[in-house]
């Protein structure tokens, strides 16, 4: 647990000294006929985060309850008679051999995610798919910059397949 929290919390400050490490808060504050400072989310990039993020952890939940399911419940009942508590139980028994069946599905639904994340661009992200508009309009060069597009998907693709096959590889069980 330790391990993981220093790894969270080191990623945060890593983010953090890269984004320039910004000190000082701004506030919004009223000033004449509109809101000045602060943050501004726009609602379509809020409507694409809220809908992603419901849609693709309700699948995700199913996946990881299938998973756990799939564990026979006599690893239960042993973990109970050796005297473990239920949480104990599912961390250190249940899970491990529950994310052997969990991972390709997960994978999937990463992956899932990701394409819908490209359907999403054209509503929460209007600046950059303007930005494509604008240059397939003054150039001419349509296949170019849905080229960009297309790679840029590719390579999320192809890093989060390999990443998770390589997960799938280290959680698989080793037969002599």
């Amino acid at each position: 647990m330790w391990a993981s929290l220093g790894i969270f919390f080191g990623l945060v400050l890593i983010a953090y000294l890269i984004g320039g490490a910004p000190t000082a808060m701004d506030i919004p504050a009223l000033k004449g006929f509109n809101i000045q400072g602060g943050y501004n989310i726009s609602p379509e990039f809020m409507s694409v985060l809220i809908g992603l993020t419901i849609y693709t952890s309700t699948y995700v939940a199913e996946v990881v309850r299938s998973g756990i399911q799939a564990v026979p419940n006599g690893q239960w009942e042993a973990a109970e008679s050796l005297g473990l508590k239920r949480s104990i139980a599912l961390r250190k028994i249940i899970l491990p051999q529950s994310m052997r069946v969990a991972i390709p599905p997960l994978t999937n639904q990463y992956l899932n995610l990701t394409k819908n994340s490209s359907l999403a661009v054209a509503v929460g992200y209007p600046d950059l798919v303007s930005v494509s508009n604008t240059t397939m309009n003054q150039t001419g060069q349509a296949i170019e910059a849905i080229s960009i597009y297309m790679a840029v998907y590719l390579g999320l693709s192809l890093t989060t397949s390999l990443f998770m096959n390589w997960f799938n590889k280290k959680m698989a069980l080793v037969e002599r």
